[in-house]
């Protein structure tokens, strides 16, 4: 949720080609229904070094359907009295639900590789990709878990209050440390703002510096 303005080292081996019968990427326990994270997003520009302390909440996941969503809560932001609360909802890159390719959201399939390329654990996926977004991987056993998350709507403020959700995040998961890095895309937005979040079991019940429920 930036404001409007006019990792890990990469696997080995690359992930072999799906059969007939793909499968969805593991069902991880650090990507489940009440886990929290907690960093920072770098919303920087060339005016200024600026970056909000981030909380992100899973409220469901559905693997099956690559469906996951929750909120986010950004709680230093300059231009707001309290925490910023957003709602937003995410598809899991599975090549079977969603591919690499976004098809939407004004992003292109080389806004698509950008993106992707800037995660080092894509580097061995990039060939596939390019050829028909990864529909012939699979990414089953893979070590991390790509998404897209799209934030819907403001919780607790109103849409006047500065910031703009209409961008998305392209999202990089670690199945083994529960480590969340994303890029922030929109074009009317500072490009490439970085989300670095870490797994915590603080608050699994809600944040802990302040708690929104969705009615």
């Amino acid at each position: 949720m930036p404001v409007r303005v006019a990792e890990s080292s990469a696997p080995s081996q690359v992930p072999e080609a799906a059969n007939s019968g793909q499968t969805s990427p593991q069902a991880c326990t650090l990507l489940s229904v009440g886990q929290t994270f907690s960093g920072t997003q770098n919303v920087s520009s060339l005016q200024k070094e600026e970056a909000w302390r981030v909380n992100v909440r899973i409220q469901g996941c559905d693997h099956e359907h690559g469906y996951l969503c929750g909120t986010m809560e950004a709680l230093n932001v300059p231009m707001a009295d309290t925490p910023v609360v957003t709602f937003w909802e995410g598809e899991i890159v599975d090549t079977k639900n969603y591919t690499f390719f976004t098809d939407k959201w004004e992003a292109t399939s080389e806004d698509d590789i950008r993106h992707w390329t800037k995660f080092p654990s894509f580097s061995p996926l990039l060939n596939l990709v390019e050829v028909d977004g990864g529909k012939s991987l699979d990414l089953s056993n893979y070590p991390y878990i790509f998404m897209r998350w799209k934030e819907q709507y403001f919780v607790n403020v109103g849409t006047d209050c500065g910031l703009t959700i209409a961008g998305f995040y392209y999202v990089c998961f670690s199945c083994s440390d529960g480590s969340i890095n994303g890029f922030y895309y929109d074009p009317n937005s500072s490009p490439f703002q970085k989300l670095e979040l870490k797994s915590t079991n603080e608050g699994r019940s809600g944040f802990s510096s302040s708690s929104y429920e969705l009615q």
